[in-house]
């Protein structure tokens, strides 16, 4: 199981999985140059939106196709940190009908 973290720290965004940097995905789609956020809706909430679910579906069409109802369902009601484990996207996606 992955778990995906986010964190607003006082040297900027952080956003893990497992422990690791979560790629952005811009060679998949460049929504937002400027890297990741969220607690809101807009392009780098997308982009944060599409990299989860690229990297938890392993399937970039599927995540192209679902990222925008993600932002809006799930990335834009983050709270400053924020915890996703592999069970919660799923969880997520199926409620989206994916």
């Amino acid at each position: 199981m992955k778990t995906y973290t986010g964190d607003r720290t006082i040297d900027g965004i952080q956003v893990m999985v497992n422990d690791a940097p979560l790629d952005q995905r811009l060679d998949l789609k460049t929504i937002s140059g400027d890297g990741f956020e969220w607690s809101f809706e807009g392009p780098a909430s997308a982009q944060l939106a599409l990299a989860i679910l690229a990297d938890h579906l392993d399937d970039d069409s599927k995540a192209l196709q679902l990222h925008e109802a993600f932002m809006h369902e799930m990335v834009a009601n983050f709270a400053n940190e924020w915890v996703l484990t592999s069970n919660d996207v799923e969880e997520a996606v199926t409620a989206l009908g994916g």
